[in-house]
């Protein structure tokens, strides 16, 4: 199924937001960088939320900008609103991580991350 006309919300927020949200959804009481809501409807494919202090550390651990972990997070988000699971065996997080790289490049190439 494509998903050229469906929409997603997104939330900037700090590490204490995200906890919370990580705990109450994930039983998971530890900030994160990312986290997908993915729902039912053919149009609104889900909520992601994003850590905006995560992106900050981890764009500069990893000589990135943070407008270029901004969009990697938000592909990596939005791929497991689409299915996608790195955390289902080795295969699935290799085809996800070939996927992030793809679409990262293809905006990066049109500029889309400066």
């Amino acid at each position: 199924m494509g998903h050229k006309e469906s929409e997603i919300s997104l939330l900037l927020t700090d590490d204490t937001e995200i906890r919370e949200l990580n705990k109450t959804y994930r039983n998971r009481d530890k900030p994160t960088d990312v986290l997908s809501f993915p729902t039912d409807d053919a149009t609104f494919i889900g909520d992601i939320a994003i850590s905006i202090d995560r992106a900050a550390e981890q764009a500069k651990n990893g000589g990135l900008t943070l407008h270029e972990e901004l969009a990697r997070l938000v592909i990596h988000g939005t791929l497991h609103l689409l299915g996608h699971d790195h955390e289902q065996g080795e295969y699935r997080a290799k085809k996800m991580r070939r996927e992030e790289e793809r679409l990262m490049t293809l905006i990066t190439d049109k500029g889309l991350t400066a």
